[in-house]
């Protein structure tokens, strides 16, 4: 319907414009000057310019643009005088314009249907888990408990003989009982002599201050090495066996190796009147005094100066502390006192016991 209309406006506009040149000539006065041969040549010649323009759609045929509005001049139109209608001219005969072809009409394009909405997504539901079925749990055997094994009862251990001792050990008590005051130093008679028993050595024994009926029993020992002295055993037992009153013993016996032979070296324990560490007993080592012989005596026997050294010392040490109950305290080797829970064989399968049984197991000796 659009393409016949835009070809028929191509062919109005040629008679538009010359009647629009006439119109204009007549509203500026000109149309009275012209001579009526002069405005008929002017027709034909108008006319003449009317040609048949061969119909072509438009680029924009489907979507013509719209005309613009001619805006209104704003002058007054004058009268316009009727024109007299041109005579047909003989000598040119009008030419017959041809009948336009009417154009095949364009289908209009269907418009696309609007696409429908997605439907919002939903989060699927999640199944339901199905439920376990119950096992029920399969009989098991009886199976009883095993019969525990009878106990097995070790053999009974025979204890070692007892020796007989002047007075019975009681490990009771912890501590020594409480003294009356202190015993008085021990001066050496006019006639009596001793041979290992150096000035020095009485008077350090003598300037220690001994309380009454402490000291019950003196215990002897061997070192269980073939060399030392009081010196080397004060190191090992205050740094290496971490003992914080240093040697173990109150005197030391040597046999010649580290120290003279049958030399008696007095230690840091007597000097401070405190108790010993030679005996696992706490109770035994606050009331017995400790004596060490230089040797290992499973391999040695001890030197003849030594058992002299040593016998000379026991019997001062047993007149300084003094009586206990009329009896002079108690002599024995360190395996015959020790605790039977705690046995040793010190002082050694080669010492001389029954030099010291024989010596002082005797009464009033």
């Amino acid at each position: 319907m659009c393409a016949p209309a835009a070809a028929s406006v191509h062919r109005v506009r040629p008679i538009f414009l010359s009647l629009l040149g006439l119109w204009i000539l007549q509203g500026t006065g000109l149309h009275g000057e012209l001579s009526e041969e002069e405005k008929k040549r002017q027709f034909l010649k108008a006319r003449e310019e009317i040609h048949t323009i061969p119909m072509t759609p438009a680029p924009d045929a489907a979507h013509p643009k719209p005309k613009p509005k001619p805006k209104p001049d704003p002058r007054p139109e004058p009268e316009a005088t009727p024109k007299p209608k041109p005579k047909p001219d003989s000598e040119s005969p009008a030419t017959p314009k041809p009948k336009p072809k009417p154009e095949p009409e364009v289908a209009p394009k269907p418009k696309p249907k609007p696409k429908p909405d997605p439907e919002p997504e939903t989060t699927p539901k999640p199944k339901p888990k199905p439920e376990p079925e119950p096992v029920t749990p399969r009989p098991q055997p009886f199976n009883p408990p095993p019969t525990p094994a009878p106990p097995v009862t070790p053999p009974p251990v025979t204890p070692p003989p007892k020796p007989d001792l002047e007075r019975p050990i009681t490990i009771e008590k912890n501590g020594f009982e409480q003294a009356g005051g202190f015993q008085p130093a021990r001066q050496p008679g006019w006639f009596e002599r001793w041979k290992y028993l150096t000035k020095p050595v009485l008077k350090q024994i003598n300037n220690a201050p001994v309380l009454s009926r402490r000291w019950r029993y003196i215990v002897v020992h061997n070192s269980g090495t073939r060399q030392g002295n009081a010196k080397a055993f004060e190191y090992y037992h205050r740094n290496v066996r971490g003992m914080p009153n240093g040697m173990a013993y109150h005197f030391v016996i040597g046999n010649g190796s580290s120290s003279g032979d049958g030399e008696i070296e007095i230690g840091n324990r007597w000097h401070r009147q405190i108790q010993g560490g030679h005996v696992h007993s706490d109770y035994l080592n606050n009331i017995a005094l400790g004596i060490c012989l230089v040797g290992d005596f499973n391999r040695d026997t001890p030197t003849k100066r030594q058992i002299e050294a040593c016998e000379e010392l026991i019997r001062f040490l047993r007149q300084r502390v003094g009586k206990i109950d009329s009896k002079w305290a108690i002599v024995k080797p360190h395996r015959e006192i020790n605790p039977p829970r705690w046995p040793t064989d010190c002082p050694g399968d080669k010492f001389p016991y029954r030099w010291i049984h024989g010596r002082f197991d005797q009464p009033g000796t």
